[in-house]
């Protein structure tokens, strides 16, 4: 089972609230459950998962996959070389080695062909897939990137929509769900499609 010490934990989401921008909390039961919306880099977040948008190989790659692979060492490819490489909505899990986190969870989203090839279901399965598997791995606070919106070219707003539809679906599984942006932009599409999902509920 993985945790880990939860003191000072809330207020440091409250800083956040007014540093990064909007958190969506969700009360039940008098327990609190967060998704975070922050602009980061995803190899320094001391959660217990972090998840690796990867290529089928799992030999690592560009963008966050090769951030990951060199922030991690060695060992990483190691023993990403073991798991016989991943398919497209599946997920790989190893270590995190030299990372924070304490372990990865490797994904391979989907191509962008135009939206006519099963692309949004095999996101749908990158995140979900990942949040379950997490679950079963004693995980309580997982970060993601914003899986396949670079070199695999899917367009950023429905990707998001489908990421935080995953992750609401889950919110009160989890302590801490992030949404891990990579710059400004990609925070604000992620900031709006949330507000449109508030106002839906």
């Amino acid at each position: 089972m993985i945790g880990r010490d939860l003191s000072g934990v809330y207020s440091s989401l409250l800083y956040r609230i007014i540093r990064q921008g909007p958190e969506v909390p969700w009360c039940e039961n008098g327990e609190l459950y967060m998704i975070e919306l922050i602009k980061a880099d995803l190899t320094s977040l001391s959660v217990d998962a972090i998840v690796n948008a990867a290529n089928s190989s799992l030999m690592g790659g560009g963008g966050v996959d090769g951030a990951i692979h060199a922030s991690a060492g060695p060992q990483l490819l190691e023993a990403c070389r073991k798991l016989g490489g991943c398919q497209p909505g599946d997920v790989k899990m190893t270590a995190g080695f030299n990372l924070p986190a304490k372990i990865i969870l490797h994904t391979v989203g989907p191509i962008w062909r135009g939206g006519r090839a099963g692309e949004r279901a095999v996101l749908s399965c990158c995140y979900e897939k990942s949040l379950q598997l997490g679950l079963e791995e004693g995980v309580t606070s997982i970060a993601f990137p914003s899986i396949s919106t670079g070199a695999y070219g899917y367009p950023k707003r429905q990707a998001a929509v489908i990421a935080l539809t995953a992750m609401t679906q889950y919110s009160e599984r989890y302590e801490t769900i992030i949404c891990c942006c990579f710059n400004d932009s990609d925070l604000w599409v992620y900031q709006k499609v949330m507000g449109t999902l508030e106002r839906r509920d």
